[in-house]
């Protein structure tokens, strides 16, 4: 892994601020918590504030929209993700932009920021991936204060509201600061100055994360943003904020010359460029995967007994390759072999060169880390059942397999066998 000069984060930095820039690629539109101030418009050019971008960008296309903004403004030194939702309530499209951006630009600085609901099984990833900064927003340190913030929290399929909601998703924030340090990340603590809410607690928030390690504190005054709860609320001014800084400076260094950034900023802080490159990320936006050519006449099957359609892609130790008849209906070309299981990401780019002459490959089910690989190497990815034969007609005469998606009938046992396969 290359070595990084991690003084060159402007954020984290305010002497590298006129020199170093940064770019956030928006590839992370969900989010895990609802909070009481935020309202993610994503196609707001003239408004500066998180959570708003023009355009939603997936992995490969952030890598291309990378390469557009280097050569345009080689002064960037971060790249990092800051939704418009959570990073890790989209860890599979956040993981693969990172993967690719370390392939192709291991000198760069690597930044998350995040609420730390969901960042606790990443934590070994992101390291080995080198991110080198991540952000998390917390703005209390009392689930009793934390109610007032979060309308909701989201733990998997669980909606949690009031106190508890807070509580856990506190628990989360503090093991996530321990568990970054451990890694030696440097981690800064976003915290937003709520009149009548939490102004009487930031220092707290402060106090609380320097125990744990934690590197800054941004306090960020509210932006009173339409359509939320908090929307009528004033925003602090300087009278408010500098004394808070100066108080909760005693625990932990502050950050001064935070700019709140869109989801989409790109360029040095005291010169964004979002709306010069918003155009350009509009068109990555656009951009196709690799286009499927003559080349490519086969499709790739996990099936159990060679008729339906019923297994998982991460269970499939072979696949059936199926190819058009020269007088009519289709053939079984081969079983081609599946990589070796446990590999990671790296399992499923083997598999996209061991089908690179495949169209698609239907399994009953897979995830989102194979489907995102699958694609990024022109093959598309189908979570279908039904019969082998019902899926071909479909995709070499009309294109349209909505009929076989959705049906459960065709998986013996289910989609999903725990055998720890690694089935992404």
């Amino acid at each position: 892994m290359a070595v990084k000069d991690t003084t060159k984060h402007p954020c984290f930095n305010k002497e590298t601020a006129g020199s170093c820039g940064r770019v956030h690629l928006p590839v992370a539109p969900k989010c895990n918590i609802q909070c009481n101030y935020c309202n993610r418009k994503y196609d707001c050019v003239n408004e500066s504030r998180p959570g708003v971008t023009s355009g939603i960008l997936k992995p490969f296309q952030a890598a291309e929209y990378m390469e557009k903004v280097l050569a345009r403004e080689p002064r960037i030194t971060v790249a990092g993700i800051a939704g418009p939702g959570d990073p890790f309530a989209n860890p599979a499209e956040v993981i693969e932009t990172m993967r690719l951006l370390n392939a192709r630009h291991p000198e760069l600085l690597f930044c998350l920021s995040t609420n730390g609901m969901g960042i606790l099984p990443y934590l070994d990833d992101i390291a080995e991936l080198g991110v080198s900064h991540v952000t998390i927003t917390i703005s209390a340190v009392d689930p009793a204060i934390g109610a007032k913030i979060y309308a909701w929290v989201k733990d998997g399929n669980v909606v949690y509201r009031g106190e508890k909601g807070a509580a856990l998703l506190l628990e989360r924030q503090l093991a996530a600061i321990k568990g970054l340090k451990e890694r030696g990340i440097v981690v800064k603590i976003n915290s937003i100055v709520i009149p009548g809410v939490n102004e009487d607690h930031i220092v707290e928030v402060a106090k609380v994360a320097a125990a744990l390690g934690a590197d800054i504190q941004n306090m960020i005054p509210l932006k009173p943003t339409q359509d939320t709860p908090f929307a009528g609320l004033a925003e602090p001014g300087r009278e408010t904020v500098l004394p808070l800084r100066k108080e909760a400076g005693r625990y932990i260094d502050q950050m001064t010359h935070c700019k709140r950034c869109r989801a989409d900023a790109v360029g040095l802080l005291g010169d964004d460029q979002s709306v010069a490159l918003c155009g350009t990320l509009q068109a990555c936006s656009k951009l196709k995967p690799l286009e499927v050519k003559a080349a490519r006449p086969y499709v790739a099957v996990a099936t159990r007994e060679g008729m339906l359609i019923n297994q998982h892609l991460g269970e499939a130790k072979v696949f059936q390759i199926w190819g058009q008849g020269e007088t009519g209906g289709y053939r079984l070309v081969e079983e081609r072999q599946a990589p070796t299981a446990g590999c990671g990401p790296q399992r499923w780019a083997d598999l996209a060169a061991a089908l690179g002459d495949c169209r698609m490959v239907l399994a009953a089910a897979m995830g989102e880390t194979p489907r995102l690989l699958l694609e990024e190497h022109g093959i598309e990815p189908h979570s279908v059942t039904g019969f082998i034969e019902d899926a071909l007609r479909a995709v070499y005469e009309s294109g349209d397999l909505s009929a076989l998606k959705g049906r459960r009938g065709g998986i013996a046992g289910g989609c999903c066998t725990g055998t720890g396969t690694s089935c992404g």
